[in-house]
């Protein structure tokens, strides 16, 4: 595997796949599945842990753990399975600063491991840093997070696909219009 993080990078912020983040495509999910499937395996071992000793390996490590699995396991439970890993990448990106030697508008992916967090911390660093950072759009959507898992600890609408139970108030939730689908 040959991979570097910078082709990660330049890949994940290319205008083509811009427009797809957060509205992807079963074209674009087989394509990272295909090209990044043997990459993510790899990360989620452990095996790529020496790019977390730059910025933009730490970038490049957030995106393959945090997002490249929402895409090739959508609908399916193992599209959380790299999670705790992405936020130990984040974490420990900004514990060591290196988030301030990233692009402004690269930080979106390096901080989002902490808003997909069912951790009320994590939730709350997600906003206050997407705040510091002045991504105010981000900072909107992390405070809606926020809410979310203040209000029932969880994110309800990811119960059904890791097999948990819904209380009584998640299913009145996630059958309103309130409801945030993911």
């Amino acid at each position: 595997m040959n991979v570097k993080p910078q082709e990660i990078v330049d890949y994940w912020y290319s205008p083509r796949l811009r427009p797809h983040w957060f509205k992807s495509t079963e074209e674009i999910d087989r394509e990272i599945t295909g090209r990044y499937r043997a990459l993510w395996e790899a990360a989620a071992q452990g095996e790529l842990d020496s790019w977390m000793s730059t910025p933009q390996g730490c970038l490049a490590l957030a995106i393959v753990l945090d997002q490249f699995p929402l895409n090739m396991f959508r609908g399916d439970k193992r599209c959380f399975s790299s999670e705790a890993k992405a936020i130990a990448v984040a974490k420990h990106t900004i514990g060591n600063g290196l988030d301030k030697l990233i692009e402004k508008d690269h930080l979106t992916f390096l901080y989002m491991p902490l808003m997909h967090s069912e951790d009320l911390d994590d939730q709350e660093n997600s906003v206050k840093l997407f705040r510091a950072a002045g991504l105010r759009e981000n900072a909107a959507f992390a405070e809606h997070h926020k809410e979310i898992v203040r209000r029932f600890g969880r994110f309800p609408h990811r119960n059904e696909i890791l097999g948990r139970e819904s209380t009584e108030k998640e299913v009145e939730y996630l059958n309103s219009n309130e409801a945030f689908r993911g």
